[in-house]
């Protein structure tokens, strides 16, 4: 008898150290240096300079003024804390947040959103020769929605090229303030992303929670460009409902169709690490051709955060998880 249960105490142990391996991915990154905790939401990552470089939101002391913050790897898995993009001008005072990350003509441009203001919440742009140091543009915000169909708000800005422009996809809520959802903006190839550039392309959403999962939300998009199609993977619901992630893709950058009624990716078992949700997707194309897909996550419903990725391959112009 003491055989055995020396031989099932000591399965056990081995079984749940397996189990709790499994639970931690590969990937698994959390900014410690601002409350404590690890804490990092909204990826977006960019390979500039021989390096790449992954743009996050985290909050400072007391969940006040949330700032940008930047890591650095040349793995795509180990990641190092290299600067801040901090509250400096008047319209970011109650902070900044939701990174997108784009690169033309030799620079980083980063959109990103005023945090704090409710309906007021517009989205920036700023440009950085380094990948650390950003000059904010002199018209921001550069964009904001208008029409009875919006409060006004935007969020979660996502800006790519396109079909002979750059569309800009960014989140808003019904004049109620209950339901988040995409709305698109277009600008001209030579544009420099200034307020005057922009013009919004519908008075309706583009996609709006629909599916149950989604529950009142959509946000947090993020596109790439495969085949003829545009697609977007976007969030479903509010922070750990659970978020869950879906794709849509478009053949015009305005209508949109998804691509299955179910998460593409959703949030994690019992016990996992992203049990509370998997959300808020970045999807990046590497410089050897391979699609990953970053997201966060976490298993205390937002007592933490860690960003995480999944590779991501492509059968028959649709995307799959590869396993």
């Amino acid at each position: 008898m003491k055989i055995f249960l020396r031989y099932f105490f000591c399965s056990s142990l081995i079984t749940l150290s397996i189990i709790g391996f499994a639970q931690k991915p590969e990937m698994y990154f959390g900014d410690t240096t601002k409350i404590g905790r690890p804490y990092a939401k909204d990826p977006s990552v960019v390979y500039f300079n021989n390096q790449y470089f992954l743009y996050y939101s985290t909050p400072g002391v007391n969940f006040q003024n949330w700032n940008i913050g930047i890591a650095s790897s040349n793995d795509l898995l180990h990641w190092k804390k290299v600067g801040e993009l901090n509250p400096s001008a008047p319209y970011e005072k109650n902070g900044l947040c939701a990174p997108g990350a784009l690169l033309k003509d030799g620079k980083i441009h980063l959109f990103y959103q005023t945090y704090g203001n409710g309906k007021g919440d517009a989205i920036c742009h700023a440009t950085s020769g380094d990948g650390i140091n950003f000059i904010r543009d002199e018209t921001n915000p550069i964009f904001h929605p208008t029409g009875d169909w919006t409060c006004g708000r935007a969020i979660d800005a996502e800006v790519i090229q396109f079909k002979n422009n750059f569309f800009l996809y960014f989140a808003t809520r019904d004049t109620s303030y209950k339901i988040q959802m995409q709305g698109v903006a277009s600008a001209p190839l030579n544009t420099t992303f200034k307020r005057t550039d922009w013009t919004q392309l519908t008075d309706y959403s583009i996609l709006k929670p629909e599916l149950s999962w989604e529950k009142n939300c959509i946000e947090g998009a993020s596109c790439i460009k495969k085949g003829n199609y545009l697609y977007m993977f976007y969030a479903g619901a509010y922070n750990n409902e659970p978020q869950q992630i879906g794709v849509a893709r478009s053949k015009d950058g305005v209508h949109w169709k998804r691509v299955s009624n179910t998460p593409f990716l959703p949030n994690g078992e019992p016990g996992s690490w992203n049990e509370s949700e998997s959300g808020h997707p970045a999807i990046f194309k590497d410089k050897d051709g391979k699609t990953y897909l970053f997201y966060q996550g976490n298993n205390d419903k937002g007592k933490t955060w860690f960003l995480s990725k999944r590779e991501v391959v492509w059968k028959n112009d649709l995307p799959q998880l590869k396993k």
